[in-house]
């Protein structure tokens, strides 16, 4: 694997950690809000990575031939988790029904900050992947002075 090749995977990855951590931050803000623009409670968010090929066309063609493949993370969607709504029985709440029932949505605190921080450990080891390959790529550079 060459320097280039180290240096897309690692930025691939920060890219899909960065989005990660941004859908995380916002299931945290909206954990209480019982209300969107469709009338609904927030409905929490996650993401779905997938691996793609990180050659170029040339690259492609050249480590087909050598028998090397290198993939790549990005992020293919983000999508509503699909959990129930929890009831919360609060009749004074502006949102709620008949029976004095809230929707709110079914966030986990807890789970939110581990997710958040595996996400935040893992942008942090993809930075330390790309310094080691650019500090790799300097030292050649200067091999060849």
């Amino acid at each position: 694997m060459d320097f280039d090749s180290s240096m897309r995977i690692s930025a691939s990855g920060l890219s899909a950690n960065r989005a990660w951590i941004n859908v995380l931050s916002a299931n945290l803000a909206n954990m209480n809000t019982t209300r969107t623009e469709d009338g609904k409670p927030y409905q929490r968010r996650t993401i779905i990575c997938e691996s793609v090929p990180s050659q170029d066309a040339f690259d492609q063609v050249l480590e087909a031939a050598m028998g090397e493949e290198v993939q790549k993370v990005r992020v293919a969607d983000i999508v509503p988790d699909g959990r129930d709504f929890k009831e919360v029985y609060d009749p004074d709440h502006p949102d709620a029904n008949e029976q004095g029932i809230v929707l709110t949505p079914n966030i986990n605190q807890v789970e939110e900050m581990a997710n958040l921080l595996n996400a935040s450990r893992s942008y942090e080891a993809n930075l330390a992947a790309l310094n080691v390959a650019k500090q790799l790529a300097l030292k050649a550079l200067e091999i060849g002075k």
